[in-house]
């Protein structure tokens, strides 16, 4: 694959976030009121942490835009991280000098949390391994990096994902499904989209979220975090994206990997996924009724979650993941010093949310996203939007009309004539 490719920078506390996005058909219309509102998706949500009322994300473009058009050259993108202004000698990139770094022991020395070296790791988080891969002997060099902070340049390089995918008929949104063991029950899952998008936990079953809720309150009087899961749905894909003859053409096996990257997922589903293996096979794949109007396969069901033998089969992508309670408890674990080797009675405490499931979702948006019209260029792509538009558009009224009979080639194998088929021995 490869047709676009996209890269972030940027530290949890550093001046900013950055992502640079190659690929982008011209074109296109993009502006920054667009990426701001799945940005701000992304921090809204009951249960989350302090870090939130500080930041206000908007990405610059800053790159590969001119008058609201896409020029089919690299965009950049900027999210400028505010909390910057309270970390600046902390997190600065030029090397310290003797009177910046006597200020740095001094201040560490008084007690202030932002300038003492983090040695004591915090279970479930990246800090241990990472710091022994990396010989630091300060996890902050770590965890800046190894934050969900990042994943807010990823959700700006998703509003791209979005802007293209839209363009070609493409929708792609996500709910709360699960929180804390409590999980939604479609036959009370009453809400609309845009209800559920605006509730605190973008739930669509009003009763399952009350519940959430609670046991999200429960967390936090217990100084501990809770988890979750989450489901992104993906209308629009026509048949044939992905492709089964590779492993890495595999449109599932891509958007596994994807939502797989987030800090935060530990485990991913499509369709009835794991109660596959609780049910007999009757039951559980798709029949195919046949061609409907406008020439659309249709199938009975969707447990297969649209994708089947790694390639889109007309129906919505269904894709969940499962999200671990936060690593950072207010109330933090026992653990160990990364210099001593010894135990410690409390980890490093890092300001935290309590739950992130929704924002969690926006990011699997985003991550889906992008991994589909990565597979979508690589299939239908042009230069510019027109152009794949077109390919798009021709691509599916080939596949909706009714093709040719197969016939048995004579072949070329021999002066009588016989071939595959001829009814000869073997």
């Amino acid at each position: 694959m490869g047709r676009l490719r996209w890269l972030t920078a940027g530290e949890s506390h550093g001046r900013s976030l950055a992502v640079t996005i190659e690929g982008v058909p011209a074109g296109l219309p993009l502006g920054a009121d667009e990426l701001a509102v799945d940005l701000a998706r992304r921090q809204r949500g009951y249960g989350r942490g302090a870090r939130q009322a500080i930041e206000h994300d908007r990405a610059e473009i800053v790159s590969g835009v001119r008058h609201g058009l896409t020029l089919g050259s690299p965009i950049l993108l900027l999210v400028a991280n505010r909390d910057w202004d309270n970390w600046t000698d902390v997190m600065q990139v030029e090397g310290l000098d003797d009177d910046r770094a006597a200020g740095l022991a001094a201040a560490a020395a008084d007690g202030n949390k932002r300038a003492t070296p983090v040695t004591r790791v915090r279970p479930g988080h990246a800090d241990l391994a990472g710091a022994l891969k990396y010989g630091f002997n300060d996890v902050r060099n770590v965890l800046e990096r190894a934050s969900a902070r990042e994943t807010a340049a990823r959700v700006a390089a998703g509003g791209v994902a979005r802007a293209i995918l839209g363009a070609l008929g493409v929708d792609v949104w996500s709910f709360t499904a699960e929180v804390g063991g409590v999980a939604v029950d479609p036959a009370r899952a009453t809400r609309s989209r845009a209800e559920a998008d605006d509730s605190p936990l973008r739930c669509p079953d009003p009763e399952a979220e009350a519940a959430m809720i609670a046991r999200i309150d429960e967390a936090r009087a217990n100084g501990d975090t809770v988890g979750g899961v989450f489901e992104v749905v993906g209308h629009g894909l026509p048949i044939g994206v992905g492709s089964y003859v590779h492993w890495d053409r595999r449109l599932d096996a891509a958007l596994a990997a994807a939502v797989m990257s987030i800090n935060i997922v530990k485990g991913v589903e499509f369709g009835l996924g794991f109660e596959q293996t609780r049910r007999f096979g009757s039951a559980v794949h798709d029949i195919i009724e046949g061609r409907g109007e406008g020439g659309r396969w249709i199938h009975r069901s969707n447990n297969a979650g649209g994708l089947t033998g790694g390639v889109t089969n007309g129906e919505p992508i269904v894709v969940r993941g499962a999200v671990k309670p936060i690593s950072t408890l207010a109330r933090p674990l026992p653990s160990a010093d990364l210099m001593t080797g010894e135990a410690v009675e409390k980890a490093h405490y890092e300001r935290s949310d309590i739950s992130v499931v929704p924002a969690a979702g926006v990011v699997a948006e985003a991550m889906v996203m992008l991994t589909v019209a990565d597979f979508v260029l690589d299939k239908f792509g042009g230069d510019s939007m027109d152009e794949t538009r077109d390919n798009l558009e021709r691509y599916k009224e080939r596949i909706g009309r009714a093709g040719k009979r197969p016939t048995v080639a004579a072949g070329a194998g021999n002066a009588d004539g016989e071939g595959v088929g001829s009814g000869g021995d073997d």
